[in-house]
């Protein structure tokens, strides 16, 4: 019956750019699960029905960002679905996407160092929720000028980090002329009180006046100094070999010279 059947433990929700998982415990043997996801305002939205695994995307369901949900995992038997016997069920913690989703990395387009201008283009994540017209929604999209991006920055091989904060999708920051600079840009909702900052994005360097010694290190300074040195002295020994070859035939053709006029 119902009552034997373990409820599900340990219910969390996992996600970022709005796409969401939900996940929990144990790995079901002998029945399945079923999730209910209970909005405050919308109806019952039944998904991964009978399923064996331990965890469900929801994300189609939670299309009005701004609601409120939880969700309901029952644990259930496949024969008695359609029994009017409530089966054993486990709530999870209240999830409101628009306040709870990660912002996730924000990719770098293009940048370059020109004088003492850096400027730096990116674009903002994807959302999984599509526009009429059939493409995805941005993360900017949805969260207007609720979204913030900080382009960090510092001098290279420096500790001392500096940033800015556009609305938009580029940045331009005076630099010193010359020195190269390594920055990052990441998402951040000011009116949040946790998950504030998104993920950032990857770390890029620009590489003005970069010599080889500075990208490669003194590795490649020895690799130098040891090919060179081989060089020199290729140079110095070989005439000389050679020149001992040389006179060695010289010297074996007069005694081949005088055997021969002795005979």
């Amino acid at each position: 019956g119902y009552e034997d059947l373990p409820k599900a433990v340990n219910i969390t929700w996992s996600s970022i750019n709005f796409k969401t998982i939900l996940q929990w415990q144990p790995k079901p043997s002998g029945y399945f699960y079923t999730v209910e996801i209970h909005g405050q305002t919308s109806d019952i939205k039944r998904k991964c029905i009978l399923t064996s695994e331990t965890e469900c995307d929801v994300t189609d369901v939670l299309r009005n960002v701004k609601e409120t949900y939880t969700a309901h995992v029952l644990s259930v038997m496949p024969t008695e679905m359609d029994n009017f016997e409530e089966p054993p069920f486990a709530v999870s913690e209240k999830f409101t996407p628009y306040s709870q989703t990660v912002i996730g990395k924000p990719e770098i387009k293009d940048y370059s160092q020109k004088d003492s201008k850096l400027n730096v283009v990116f674009k903002d994540p994807l959302t999984p929720y599509m526009f009429p017209n059939g493409s995805f929604q941005s993360i900017q999209d949805i969260f207007q000028h609720n979204l913030e991006y900080k382009l960090y920055y510092w001098k290279d091989q420096s500790s001392g980090k500096k940033d800015v904060t556009t609305n938009s999708r580029k940045f331009e920051v005076s630099v010193d002329s010359g020195k190269n600079y390594c920055f990052y840009v990441q998402g951040i909702i000011p009116s949040r009180r946790e998950n504030r900052n998104g993920q950032e994005s990857t770390v890029l360097c620009t590489s003005v006046g970069r010599s080889i010694l500075d990208e490669y290190g003194t590795e490649v300074f020895i690799i130098i100094a040891v090919i060179a040195v081989a060089v020199i002295t290729l140079a110095v020994v070989l005439p000389v070999v050679l020149c001992k070859r040389k006179k060695a035939k010289k010297a074996r053709a007069v005694r081949e010279k005088e055997l021969l006029n002795g005979v």
